[in-house]
């Protein structure tokens, strides 16, 4: 393998040409640059990129930390942190935290050990040690889609204020009255903020949104689904669930499937985080998008400008509203799902026409009585489909 005394007997200059016009010194002349270089290309040289880091003090990579690597909002955002990272010469190493501290905590340290040149940190309930303590100790640090209050660290994030106002104005423009939301953990920041958001939402229309409206989640599917089946379990069920974020709003179609109801003829649903799969549910999920490449691409600018001595700078971007078919049309016209006021007690009606069971619940018809599979009792009737 070549050294950099072989770069510089084959270009004819000094080790210290040599190093100066690998580091883009610009005292170096444009001659010697030129044999510099055909000679690292001749020679196939790669500068060691430790013994580098040990004299500049920097190593040129930059840790990411993610609340969750299978969601697929924090998926694109790494993929967008690490493609902007590599256009400006820095390399990214990914942790994920798994929405808990004290993996965050290993996370942090373990980079930390790794002598990164910064920090992109999605907090996890309330931050944990290691990463409270390197924003205080003064290491370059930016949060991104998520911050925690009091902690002196540029913020990268989106606003989806006026997006769950668009929301709701569609929702009541639609008919609808009685709205739940799936909330994410309240200890974090975008957890309490969108049930805010959609608190004063409905207000604005003149909506209360009752505790029993109020689901309480994790981010995760598994919570949308507990949330939703508990739901659809009260007196006066809700006709629409907003689930605060993607992996929850997928756990919510589970469960309403689960009971053999359909979207949005008999409960509507809508998503906080867009996803390309939700083109594809059927029906298509109306969703709040976030622009996630650009606050991947707006975090690592803060988090160079930090590195580099410039002053980094918190950036908000704005989320939209992306309307599709899952909140369905003028519920007044539907002949099934919540009854609606001064229509009949409120409850859930089945679909009409028998259903394909799905996740254990049997096949009804229309009037809620089983239907027989005869093939399992002796084979005189093939299997009820939907």
């Amino acid at each position: 393998m070549a050294s950099i005394k072989d770069v510089a007997a084959e270009a004819g200059v000094s080790v210290a040409t040599v190093s100066r016009v690998l580091n883009d010194h610009p005292s170096v002349s444009p001659d010697a640059r030129t044999r510099v270089l055909a000679a690292v290309a001749h020679l196939g040289y790669r500068p060691n990129a430790v013994a580098r880091s040990l004299r500049t003090d920097q190593t040129r990579t930059l840790g990411l930390v993610i609340s969750d690597v299978l969601n697929p909002y924090f998926t694109e955002l790494a993929r967008s942190v690490e493609e902007e990272a590599r256009a400006l010469g820095y390399s990214v190493i990914i942790g994920n935290a798994d929405e808990r501290p004290e993996v965050e905590d290993h996370h942090v340290r373990t980079l930390l050990d790794r002598r990164i040149d910064g920090l992109l940190v999605s907090p996890t309930d309330g931050g944990s040690p290691a990463m409270l303590d390197a924003a205080r100790a003064g290491t370059p640090m930016v949060f991104v889609d998520r911050w925690i209050a009091g902690v002196d660290v540029p913020v990268v994030r989106a606003d989806g204020r006026t997006a769950v106002r668009d929301l709701v104005a569609h929702l009541h423009g639609l008919g609808h009255r009685r709205l739940a939301i799936i909330a994410g953990p309240a200890a974090t920041t975008t957890g309490s903020e969108r049930v805010e958001a959609f608190r004063e939402a409905l207000a604005a229309h003149g909506i209360d949104l009752p505790d029993a409206y109020i689901g309480q989640g994790d981010f995760q599917a598994e919570s949308g689904r507990r949330a939703t089946e508990r739901f659809l379990d009260l007196a006066e069920p809700p006709e629409v669930v907003f689930a605060a974020d993607n992996l929850m709003a997928l756990g919510a179609l589970d469960a309403v499937r689960a009971r053999g109801l359909r979207v949005p003829e008999d409960i509507a649903l809508a998503a906080f985080d867009d996803i390309p799969w939700f083109v594809h549910t059927d029906p298509p999920v109306t969703a709040i998008a976030q622009p996630t490449g650009e606050l991947g691409r707006a975090a690592v600018h803060a988090l160079v400008d930090r590195i580099e001595g410039r002053p980094p700078q918190s950036v908000t971007l704005p989320a939209r509203l992306v309307v599709r078919r899952s909140c369905g049309p003028d519920p007044a016209r539907r002949t099934t799902g919540v009854r609606r006021a001064g229509r009949g007690p409120p409850r859930l009606l089945r679909p009409a026409g028998p259903v394909r069971s799905l996740a254990g619940v049997p096949p009804a018809r229309a009037d809620g009585t089983p239907v027989r599979d005869r093939n399992r009792a002796g084979g005189r009737s093939a299997p009820v489909s939907a």
